[in-house]
């Protein structure tokens, strides 16, 4: 019935953790991935989606150890107004 973003699991992690979110309406979803200093990691998911649960794996294996934060924008897909902005931290250790 929401929208939602749920902590990454396992957090902390190596090198593999799984996103789960929820979209309560066909959406456009844009998740990605953003480092300490605020540059763009990784773009895990661009584009629409249908209403559901989503699982996303994130496998950082090429990224060094540290804090790493995720950010999913999900708008309506047919209204385009913005209905969820949030984002989690997540721990990578080596």
């Amino acid at each position: 019935k929401n929208f939602a973003l749920e902590q990454n699991y396992p957090n902390p992690f190596n090198p593999v953790t799984v996103i789960r979110y929820q979209l309560p309406i066909a959406s456009t979803v844009k998740l990605k991935i953003f480092n300490l200093l605020g540059q763009l990691v990784a773009t895990l998911s661009d584009g629409v989606e249908d209403a559901g649960y989503r699982e996303v794996t994130w496998n950082a294996g090429k990224a060094a150890s540290g804090v790493y934060f995720y950010r999913l924008n999900a708008r309506d897909a047919f209204m385009g107004s913005e209905r969820l902005v949030e984002t989690k931290k997540m721990l990578l250790v080596r």
